[in-house]
């Protein structure tokens, strides 16, 4: 607006009192036509009065505000219209439509305003504005564009008439046309009210020519807005109509499954689906194929099961987890009993999780041997975090693609166990168990071991892939767990993504703890007994441990407390339950079990030759081994039996080099090997034996053997030997003891530079055994061998001397070359 202000002088001739009506949100302009409908009481006596005694004039005067229903004269403008009445027409609503023509600018003095006859409406003085005219170039160029811009924006705006362009245009002074142009524009009543009182006829056509353009650039853009719906409209109008078509086609021709309701309800569900926008837009893709797919293709199947994988996966709903590590410790204590330091473990990496919400680090592998309690301990975890479960046993798979998935070409086509169980579990970050990964095998078909590498890996199984899907995959938020009986299996990059948690095997008090706390309160409700029914004494439970299973776990110790727990039931059914139940002692487990399976003790009754007792982990967890040797005449062939692996196959020929080598200080003939042969065996050959951990006992089986000296039967021993009878270090020496003690035996053979293992063996143990440290094979001879005469076994030299070190074996061994 112009900020037009009321100049009191200029009241001073040309005025006329005329009826006033106030517009809402309209300005009336000299020399324009314009008709109204007015509603308001006021109004319309002013145009009846007007019609009546003014030759038809009216004061048209715009409100400042048009919410206002009875304006004063604070709240009109200062300048308005002189206007006449062309034509009325009262309408049956009561409103009448009168039809305006503007005369000429006028101002009024707000205190002439005064109510009329009846006081229904005002009455205002009003003095004619004069108005000025301008003429030169400047003007004419206005002009000019003006026109050329009203000519424009009658193309585009088709309610503009071409008579009323033309009649604008032959206008030709710039105060005029300025008032004829603006009626037409739809621009705000402020910015039309501040032209209206702009009395500078070029500054007033300079305004109306802006606004003028800005309505050109806004009808432009409507109308390309227009156009744009229109054929968005035309285009779903014609696909809905050639959908309907094809649904009028199926139902005639009786099908019942309509292609594009399965098509749109796929379409449904993706818009309801939180998912990557890569994967969203493919999936698009996939479904606008299938709309164009016939149903009877084979394609069709191909690509409705792959959306329907797609829109199944829980891309990215999580489950809501509130991680307590008291209750996570109190529910690994309830399912658990024993197993400290992996619980420790387990419960540090959930506070850690707990602080950073999310841990970017090793997968954890939980190794030990069959019924330690592996996966149940997994299951715990998932408890604990309040997590779903899932387990995936990999035991004996061969294919990459049951990791990673098949590829679509392929006619039954799936994705990998891994995107197969997160859809079955329907949440993305479940705890993840991965049974036996080291039951594994690779054949023509892959290896899937090298597929688990990326699942495993922290830093790449965020962007997973999986064959089928061809879309990365976020697997980062899963917690993975695998479990394994033994590391040697696990190739070794695989092993390097995961953090390695030993489980050992329990002792005979663990798992007595185990028996009566935990797994026969759970026969007996699985059997439909009660605590009053049957109970078991420690005695018992001890029997059945020693003399019924032999294991590292507790798995087959549960199928026997299983089997009298039958036993107890059908004596219960038949009526033959004794007056304050079942009480199972030691005398009774004949009865209810059999004879006993095994042996009290592992030891030997008497110390023989060619016969010594070594320590071995397998999968099975810690076992005593017997090794055998038998020295027969021949030619110096060597036999070794026992389904014994290559490392140690190995072991034993290491021995026996490190026996010919040493030949003389045994006083054996250099060439003693060429007249005999030697045959190795090591009993219950359907145990897979492998590791470094079995020189020394081989050595001293084939020394006591050549020498004819027994080997003491309540020793065991373990550790490897080198070529210059050092004794090396090993591994498993807590699952090694744990079976020399369940096998009676209380004095053991160690390497030297296993002593710092020790700390890991349960204190209960260590005080029932001797622990002998040994460095070289001259002392495990002189602990081992059941020989009272120390000159016989060493009759090469001074049978007090001290045993030979590492370097005084090798200035030996070179003094014997030279002689």
């Amino acid at each position: 607006m112009s900020g037009f202000t009321f100049d009191s002088n200029r009241f001073a001739a040309e005025t006329i009192r005329l009826p006033m009506m106030s517009l809402r949100e309209v300005v009336m302009f000299p020399r324009s036509i314009a008709p109204l409908f007015v509603g308001r009481e006021a109004s319309i006596k002013a145009i009846e009065q007007a019609v009546a005694a003014h030759d038809k004039k009216i004061f048209l005067v715009a409100q400042r505000s048009p919410e206002t229903e009875k304006p004063t004269s604070e709240d009109l403008f200062e300048m308005g219209t002189v206007s006449k009445i062309l034509q009325m027409l009262r309408l049956p609503d009561g409103t009448i439509k009168v039809l305006f023509e503007g005369l000429y600018r006028a101002e009024w003095e707000s205190e002439t305003m005064t109510m009329g006859e009846d006081a229904n409406y005002p009455m205002v003085t009003v003095r004619r504005v004069p108005e000025e005219e301008t003429h030169g170039p400047e003007s004419d160029a206005l002009i000019r564009a003006t026109q050329e811009s009203l000519e424009h924006y009658g193309r585009i705006n088709k309610k503009l008439a071409p008579e009323t362009i033309l009649a604008i245009n032959s206008i030709t002074s710039p105060g005029r046309l300025a008032d004829a142009v603006m009626p037409h524009l739809k621009v705000d009543y402020i910015k039309k009210q501040g032209v209206l009182e702009e009395l500078e006829p070029m500054r007033r056509l300079e305004e109306t020519y802006a606004f003028l353009q800005g309505e050109i650039e806004i009808s432009s853009i409507e109308k390309r807005i227009k156009n744009r719906v229109k054929q968005q409209m035309e285009k779903n109008q014609k696909e809905y109509y050639l959908n309907e078509q094809i649904k009028a086609i199926n139902k005639e021709m009786g099908r019942e499954d309509d292609p594009g309701a399965e098509a749109a309800e796929f379409e449904k569900r993706l818009e309801e689906k939180n998912m990557p926008e890569e994967a969203r837009e493919k999936t698009l893709r996939e479904i606008k194929k299938l709309r164009q797919t016939p149903p009877s293709s084979a394609e069709y199947t191909v690509v409705r099961n792959y959306v329907e994988w797609i829109l199944d996966l829980p891309w990215q709903v999580y489950q809501d987890t509130d991680l307590d590590i008291l209750a996570a410790e109190e529910i690994l204590n309830t399912d658990h009993y024993g197993l400290e330091k992996p619980k420790e473990r387990i419960l540090e990496y959930l506070a850690v999780q707990k602080l950073v919400d999310r841990i970017k680090g090793p997968i954890l592998c939980l190794v030990g041997p069959p019924g330690v309690g592996k996966t149940s301990l997994a299951k715990s975890i998932a408890r604990a975090m309040g997590r779903e479960f899932v387990r995936l046993s990999l035991g004996g798979v061969r294919d990459e693609a049951e990791i990673r998935g098949h590829r679509r070409t392929y006619v039954g086509a799936l994705p990998g166990k891994i995107i197969q169980s997160l859809k079955r579990v329907k949440f993305n970050n479940p705890v993840f168990c991965l049974d036996e990964v080291d039951k594994m095998s690779t054949d023509f078909r892959g290896d899937p071991s090298s597929a688990l590498l990326e699942v495993l890996d922290p830093e790449q199984n965020y962007a997973y892939s999986d064959h089928y899907l061809d879309l990365d995959y976020d697997l980062s938020k899963i917690f993975f767990i695998t479990t394994a009986n033994s590391l040697h299996s696990i190739p070794l990059p695989l092993q390097d993504r995961m953090e390695i948690i030993r489980i050992p095997g329990y002792l005979e008090t663990e798992k007595a703890q185990i028996g009566g706390r935990f797994l026969l309160p759970k026969n007996i409700e699985q059997h439909g007994l009660t605590p009053e029914n049957i109970q078991l004494t420690d005695e018992a439970m001890l029997t059945i441990i020693r003399r019924y299973t032999r294991e590292a776990g507790v798995r087959n110790l549960e199928r026997e407390i299983a089997s009298v727990c039958r036993k107890a039931a059908r004596k219960l059914v038949e009526g033959k339950e004794p007056e304050g139940g079942f009480v199972v002692d030691t005398a009774d487990l004949e009865g209810y079990l059999g004879v006993p399976k095994h042996r009290h003790g592992e030891m030997e009754p008497a110390p023989k030759v060619g016969l010594c007792t070594g320590m071995a982990y397998t999968e099975v967890g810690g076992e005593l081994l017997m090794v055998e040797v038998a020295i027969m005449p021949g030619s110096g062939k060597v036999e070794i039996t026992g389904k014994l692996g290559d490392v140690m196959q190995e072991s034993a020929r290491a021995a026996l080099s490190y026996l010919r080598s040493r030949s003389g200080l045994y006083g054996l003939k250099p060439d003693f090997h060429k007249e005999i042969d030697i045959h190795i065996h090591v009993p219950e050959g359907a145990i897979p034996k492998d590791g470094p951990s079995a020189g020394i006992t081989l050595a001293t089986t084939m020394i006591s053997a050549l020498l004819n000296l027994p080997v003491r039967n309540d020793i065991a021993m373990t550790g490897e030997i080198t070529l210059r009878g050092r004794v090396l270090p090993i591994g498993g020496l807590r699952e090694k003891l744990l079976a020399a003690h369940r096998g009676l035996i209380r004095t053991v053979i160690i390497p030297a530079e296993n002593e710092k293992d020790l700390k890991d063996v349960p204190e209960a143990i260590l005080k029932d055994m001797e622990v002998i440290k040994v460095e070289s094979m001259d002392e495990v001879l002189s602990k081992a061998l059941a020989c009272e005469d120390q000159a016989r076994l060493f009759c090469g030299r001074d049978a007090n001397a001290a045993p030979l070190s590492d370097s005084l074996l090798k200035e030996e061994y070179r003094l014997e070359q030279r002689h």
